[in-house]
């Protein structure tokens, strides 16, 4: 039977739906290449440029985390930067030794390193943390490889005696050969080191993570220094939330006074030295928030606390 000339005809699909479903696919596109418009000056600017990110905390614990904090270094990676990774690793050493019957014991914030706590140290620094984060960055392809400071005498310590004490095999660097590292990084791969050193004899040292990025970042020249933490930055009072810092300089910290953390004090130490001696700017994140490397590098608004080595360059609003 034949329509009757002039009634509507019933379209063969809906085209009012798929026109309202295209629109919101393109708005959904075009939020997607604004961003992607939005990062294109930082990726033009930070191409080619090192990144020291020293990762440890609550970032290393959660499955979650770690693996978009691989997917970070992968995109890094792929976008031009050169990511390089110090890591620590100590609740993981303490619940190993726990497990072996040994009691961890720690003076001035140092853990006391006898030969049997070095082992293990050793053993779960080398064997464990960092096999595992190369592996994770790995999935995406051979994009990672990983070493020890003792490896090729990457970090080279003198035996630490804070103020004569004898605390073991505590290691604070006297020297950093890059060597290694810039091999890997000329072959367009991500270092990922565990901060074991060797002194002059040739016996390892457990270092702090803090003090070995801020050291290799300093070596490096590197561009950033990040520091991937518990907290979300640098406090002018830390019973305050509201008074957190998100950018200051060098002189400027002294300021603080005793307003740091005691877990602060290293990095902010080691922070000091590697701006003073070349490193460009270093961050203070919050490694509980998912994508936070990406969202200080590659955002205008960045997040956390940006150290920068001069007044002037820290009160830039456009400069991450």
């Amino acid at each position: 039977m034949s329509a009757t000339p002039g009634a509507a005809q019933a379209p063969e699909g809906d085209t009012g739906h798929d026109i309202r479903t295209n629109a919101s696919t393109i708005a959904r596109t075009l939020g997607k290449a604004r961003i992607l418009m939005e990062a294109l000056p930082y990726i033009k600017e930070f191409s080619g440029k090192i990144v020291v990110i020293k990762y440890g905390g609550h970032a290393m614990d959660d499955p979650r985390l770690r693996a978009s904090f691989a997917d970070d270094l992968v995109l890094m990676l792929y976008v031009g930067m050169r990511p390089v990774i110090v890591h620590g690793g100590g609740p993981q050493v303490t619940a190993a030794m726990e497990r072996a019957g040994l009691e961890p014991v720690f003076r001035d914030g140092l853990r006391v390193t006898d030969a049997a706590t070095l082992r293990v140290a050793r053993q779960v620094l080398v064997g464990e943390v960092n096999r595992d984060m190369v592996n994770l960055i790995n999935t995406h392809g051979n994009l990672a490889a990983g070493l020890s400071g003792e490896d090729a005498g990457t970090l080279r310590v003198r035996t630490h005696r804070p103020g004569g004490a004898d605390i073991g095999y505590v290691g604070e660097v006297a020297t950093v050969n890059t060597e290694l590292i810039d091999s890997l990084l000329a072959r367009e791969l991500i270092p990922v080191v565990a901060t074991i050193g060797v002194d002059a004899e040739g016996h390892p040292h457990n270092v702090n993570a803090d003090t070995a990025a801020g050291a290799i970042a300093e070596a490096l020249r590197a561009e950033k220094l990040v520091y991937l933490t518990d907290v979300a930055g640098l406090y002018r009072d830390l019973s305050d939330p509201h008074t957190l810092i998100s950018r200051i300089s060098v002189g400027e910290l002294g300021s603080l006074g005793g307003g740091l953390a005691a877990g602060m004090i290293p990095k902010v130490a080691s922070i000091v030295a590697a701006l003073r001696n070349g490193v460009h700017k270093a961050h203070i994140l919050d490694g509980r928030v998912e994508h936070v490397v990406l969202l200080e590098i590659f955002t205008p608004e960045g997040i956390g606390t940006m150290i920068a080595p001069d007044a002037a360059t820290a009160l830039r609003e456009d400069d991450t």
